[in-house]
C-alpha cells in the first residue's frame, strides 16, 4: 500500500497499526485521523476535556515504522500566579518511531506480534505536554503578595509601602 490511505477509530483499543503491512513495503504510509475519549486512554488528569484529536502519519522504512503528526484536546486549568481560569487547547507535535526489538538505550516503542499500539505513545505524549506550572500568559505579574489583588488589572495600593527593614542593608551594595 503505497499510496497514504485514510483510516478512522472510535477508541483507543482500535488505535492499532498492521506494521507487517507496512514494513513488508517500505516508503508506505497510512494515515491515522480520529477522535479518542480522554478516558479511553486512560488519562485520569481533570485539567483535559473530551476528547484527544488523533492525526498521525504512520510510514515504513527499512528497519522501523516512523509516526509523525498532531495531537489536540481541551484543556481547562488555573494560572499558578493570579488562579485565572485557563481554558485552552493543548496542542502536541508528534515524532516517534517504532522498531520491531528496540534496544534499552533505543527511545523506540515496541512493535508487538506485527502489530503498532499507538494508545501508550498517544498517552505518553498528551501527559508530559501538560505544563507543570500553568500560566495564563507568559508575563502574568500575579497577586499581590499583600492584599491579593491582582496584579494585571494594575498595581495595587500596597505595593510600594510594605518594606522588611531587614533587607535594606542590601539598598546599598552596589555590583558595578
Amino acid at each position: 500500500m503505497s499510496a497514504a490511505s485514510a483510516h478512522r477509530v472510535k477508541s483507543a483499543r482500535t488505535l492499532l497499526v498492521n506494521a507487517v503491512e507496512l514494513l513488508r513495503q517500505p516508503g508506505s504510509r497510512r494515515r491515522i485521523d480520529t477522535a479518542v475519549a480522554v478516558g479511553a486512554l486512560d488519562l485520569t488528569d481533570d485539567r483535559l476535556i473530551g476528547d484527544v484529536a488523533v492525526r498521525l502519519d504512520v510510514t515504513s522504512t527499512l528497519d522501523d515504522v516512523i509516526v509523525t503528526g498532531h495531537l489536540a484536546v481541551a484543556r481547562h486549568d488555573t494560572c499558578r500566579r493570579c488562579l485565572a481560569a485557563i481554558d485552552d487547547t493543548l496542542r502536541v507535535d508528534v515524532d516517534e518511531r517504532y522498531r520491531e526489538q528496540p534496544s534499552p538505550d533505543d527511545d523506540a516503542f515496541p512493535i508487538v506480534n506485527g502489530q503498532i499500539d499507538l494508545t501508550p505513545m498517544v498517552r505518553e505524549e498528551v501527559l508530559l505536554a501538560l505544563p507543570a506550572a500553568p500560566l495564563c500568559r507568559d508575563d502574568c505579574p500575579g497577586l499581590c503578595a499583600t492584599c491579593g489583588a491582582d496584579l494585571a488589572a494594575g498595581p495595587c495600593a500596597c505595593a510600594t509601602a510594605e518594606r522588611d527593614e531587614r533587607w535594606a542593608v542590601l539598598d546599598q551594595l552596589r555590583l558595578d
